[in-house]
């Protein structure tokens, strides 16, 4: 049918064509025609002034007459020839034209067909990228429907897993009621047998003969058992019996002295028994501080520690391990010997990019906040994911362990701030805030919090709301607390460091330098171990290092880092710093 219709409006063409020539032909043969009326009608009017004249010239000669005629006839004649020759030069040209238009239409056609010999062709390779575009439509419909269904799936197994957590839960509660019910039984059974052994030496007591005058040896076995020593059955039976009755008072002062011996003893061990659960709410034991920060001057070790940005590290409370993660959804433990890094461990099951890491006082988990709204808990030496925390609905930003145990706090872009329960993997209290939070810091019973809104907020962890405010110049990106909790460092996008006195909540020191600009609303400041020094990385790759008491630049570190400073991090024992940057690069200094 497309070759049909164009060959069709090919012939059309061609016929029009050739009634144009026909036309022009035409018209050229009216112009001659045009052209020869023309002279006959110049004749006549000609003629008419002659023959008007003629009588009045009757004395011309006739012969003068013909002799005028004849020249404007010729000239007429040689105006025609001139009018017939400027007629064929435009006939000649015409055709010349008519020649170059057939050439041209020739060249369109040729290329009318190349361009309809490409149309073929690029019809053919869109048919065929259509039934491309409609299978990937049935394939992509078919890996939904499996990505649904799996995510159904998931769902289920989820609920599945919590129901199982449930039950695992009141199953561990069931034991625990069993075993409190098995250790009340077994304390009733051997209160029965004190009391059986209690009420066999009373019987004995007064079946022996005691007399009213105590010698001093019954003196000493009377002191004896007022003391809870026991006595042994021979030795009571070897004593000398001197006298054959004894006193109503001196009964009832020996069995009050018994009775109050046993019941002391019970009581010292139902109490003993009983101190074994303590309180819920136990704090870490404390570590020994660092007393001297020793101030870094090099470089002992760099590492391409990730496949990209590293956005979080933190040491271990002993100073032995690094940890870092970054976007590249991983989380690596690094030993810190001699001096050099060595990579220990990568710890799996991380779903999102990591924006925070925080090791607990004991140094055995690790905490990591991640970019899919989610918190997840490491146990060192366990490469897998322990617990993982929902219920944040943006980027979490940051997650810190608190001083007792089991606890941990989130904060999040969802302008929330969460307290949870590590024992039982949920949040115990939510805190809606204003602005969305960077970056948090923990004491006893106060959650520090540093927000979007150029805002740094305190928590009381058994109040209900925020205590205290403290304004900012910029957005803060960081905060970093004392080892001796009297003190709290902040970085904020004004490209000044402050520190904050805890006990007035004012600010004692500011810190800033030419040359350093904050690089990022995630760069990290830190507190030496210590707190004489504050050190943060720069937009450049430069650590500065301000001393906390003059507040004075204590001195730069650069040449290392080529991106901005992500992250620093200062060893507990006051020997090493570590600094992450963008450009996956991990730096010891010593």
């Amino acid at each position: 049918m497309a070759e049909r219709g164009g060959g069709a409006w090919k012939r059309d063409i061609v016929r029009l064509l050739q009634r144009r020539d026909r036309r022009s032909v035409q018209a050229y043969n009216k112009l001659l025609e045009k052209s020869y009326l023309l002279g006959a009608r110049k004749l006549q009017v000609e003629s008419l002034p002659l023959q008007t004249e003629l009588p009045a010239r009757s004395v011309l000669d006739s012969a003068q007459m013909l002799e005028c005629l004849k020249r404007s006839y010729e000239e007429q004649i040689v105006e025609l020839q001139r009018i017939n020759e400027e007629l064929t030069c435009e006939m000649i040209e015409r055709s010349t034209t008519l020649k170059a238009k057939k050439t041209a239409l020739e060249e369109q056609r040729s290329r009318l067909a190349s361009v309809s010999a490409q149309f073929y062709d690029l019809e053919a390779t869109r048919q065929q990228l259509k039934g491309q575009v409609d299978e990937l439509s049935r394939q992509n419909a078919a890996v939904k429907a499996e990505c649904d269904n799996l995510r159904e799936h998931y769902w289920l197994q989820d609920m599945e897993f919590r129901r199982a957590a449930e039950r695992g839960l009141e199953l561990l509660k069931s034991i625990m009621r069993m075993k409190v019910e098995a250790a009340e039984h077994r304390n009733e059974k051997n209160e029965r047998v004190k009391q059986g052994r209690l009420s066999k030496e009373l019987k004995k007591a007064t079946r022996r003969p005691i007399g009213t005058e105590r010698e001093p040896e019954e003196r000493k076995e009377e002191e004896q058992k007022m003391s809870g020593a026991a006595v042994p059955e021979q030795e009571v039976r070897e004593k000398p019996r001197r006298r054959p009755f004894r006193s109503a008072s001196v009964t009832s002062m020996a069995l009050s002295r018994y009775v109050d011996a046993f019941k002391g003893l019970f009581d010292f061990r139902l109490k003993r028994g009983n101190s074994h659960g303590g309180p819920s709410e136990d704090h870490y034991c404390c570590l020994p501080s660092c007393v001297a920060t020793c101030l870094p001057s090099l470089v002992s070790d760099t590492k391409e520690a990730h496949l990209s940005e590293i956005n979080a590290v933190t040491f271990s409370p002993n100073s032995g391990l690094v940890a870092t993660g970054g976007t590249d959804r991983l989380v690596r433990l690094w030993s810190v010997a001699g001096g050099r890094l060595e990579h220990v461990q990568t710890l799996e099951g991380a779903t999102g990019g990591i924006t925070s890491l925080d090791f607990d006082p004991s140094g055995s988990h690790l905490l990591g906040a991640s970019y899919n709204n989610v918190t997840q808990l490491w146990r060192i030496g366990d490469s897998k994911c322990r617990e993982i925390l929902t219920g944040h609905a943006d980027k979490v930003t940051a997650a810190k362990f608190r001083s007792i145990r089991h606890q941990a706090v989130t904060g999040s872009r969802d302008r929330t701030v969460k307290e949870w329960d590590l024992c039982k993997g949920r949040c115990s209290r939510t805190i809606n805030v204003f602005s969305y939070c960077n970056d948090i810091a923990c004491c006893d019973t106060v959650i520090i919090s540093g927000h979007h809104d150029k805002m740094i907020r305190f928590w009381d962890s058994r109040g209900p709301g925020c205590t205290q405010v403290i304004p900012e110049e910029g957005r803060v990106t960081s905060l970093s607390i004392s080892p001796d909790h009297m003190q709290l460092l902040s970085c904020s996008r004004d490209n000044t460091l402050k520190v904050i006195d805890l006990r007035t909540h004012n600010v004692r020191q500011v810190f800033r330098a030419e040359g350093f600009k904050c690089g990022s609303d995630w760069t990290k400041a830190a507190f030496s171990p210590d707190t004489s020094y504050a050190l943060v990385g720069s937009a450049d790759g430069t650590l500065f290092l301000w001393n906390t008491e003059t507040g004075s630049l204590e001195r730069t570190l650069a040449a290392v880092h080529g991106s901005p400073v992500n992250a620093v991090a200062w060893a507990p024992s006051g020997l090493y710093i570590v600094s992450v940057d963008q450009c996956k690069k991990l730096a010891l200094w010593t």
